[in-house]
């Protein structure tokens, strides 16, 4: 049986142009800045569900829920009662909802990074006009929004209620700016550090059970050792040794600097001078946690 042989065409015959219709863009680039706020938008909205399926919405609109109430109920019983005053001061109520607040911190911080990690995703980001401290600076600024959403939130509702009881308004306005103010250290103090928890692993469970653990343990033993200065009568202690919880960190700046009353065992709270060594440790590890999160993505998008 005969094989035919095909002799092979000449090179030049091989090249071929096609004409696919490639055609240069001419609109605007939008660059960096937009990106970052895009990323910063994209985040926010995560941390409350919004954009995401509805069971991503059920934990966090519950929190703020939760967080709202109490000051909602407080308000009612201020104008049934025609009372002078609220029950309590603006820049404790943060505090005593500090439980609510960890929970909400533990829950979302991992949401905004450790899926990133897991996914390998952060590469991606980076291969757009997009650096890395754009992206930690989009998701810690994102976070820390939904942060002072969440506990600025009930100092407003209190703020209006109060005015709507016919409360002295100048009280009632420095009191709610001092809590503003309180809240606002708050939330970029527990961002970061549940930023760097969560970027620690890809893994949520693992990511909240550390953010849980610090916030709330840590706050638990130094009010225990704190209770425990105040039997020995040894007072001058517990001020130092609120440095060592975020949550009494955070009261000891509001109690020597907002005129907030310290939530602290007797009510002893730092003067000025060791206010201003709480102040530094606050933005200390703020800087700290900015810093900790720049190194983590430089590897990261490798």
């Amino acid at each position: 049986m005969a094989v035919e042989h095909t002799a092979p065409a000449p090179t030049g015959d091989q090249t071929r142009i096609h004409n696919i219709g490639y055609r240069s863009y001419d609109g605007p680039r939008l660059g960096r800045a937009y990106a970052r706020r895009s990323l910063y938008s994209q985040s926010l909205r995560g941390a409350y569900g919004l954009g995401r399926s509805v069971k991503s919405k059920v934990l966090p609109m519950l929190l703020f829920v939760v967080m709202c109430v109490p000051a909602a109920i407080m308000v009612a019983v201020a104008v049934a009662t025609k009372a002078k005053g609220l029950p309590i001061e603006y820049t404790r109520y943060a505090i005593i909802m500090q439980g609510v607040i960890s929970l909400y911190v533990a829950s979302q911080a991992p949401q905004s990074v450790s899926r990133d990690l897991r996914f390998k995703t952060v590469p991606l980001y980076f291969s757009r006009p997009i650096e890395t401290a754009d992206y930690v600076r989009a998701k810690y600024a994102a976070l820390a929004s939904a942060l002072f959403i969440l506990t600025a939130a009930p100092l407003l509702v209190l703020y209006v209620g109060a005015l709507l009881a016919k409360m002295d308004f100048a009280d009632q306005t420095r009191g709610f700016a001092e809590g503003v103010v309180s809240v606002a250290l708050l939330s970029l103090l527990f961002a970061g550090i549940g930023l760097v928890i969560a970027a620690v692993t890809p893994r949520r469970g693992f990511g909240i059970a550390a953010v849980i653990a610090v916030l709330v343990i840590s706050y638990g033993a130094v009010s225990t050792l704190q209770a425990i200065a105040e039997v020995r009568n040894n007072s001058g202690a517990i001020p130092w040794i609120g440095l060592f919880s975020p949550v009494t960190l955070v009261d000891g700046v509001q109690t020597a600097f907002l005129g907030a009353t310290s939530s602290a065992p007797g009510g002893v709270g730092p003067g000025s001078g060791e206010g201003i060594v709480h102040l530094l440790v606050v933005l200390g590890l703020i800087a700290a946690a900015y810093g900790l999160l720049l190194r983590r993505y430089k590897k990261v998008g490798l």
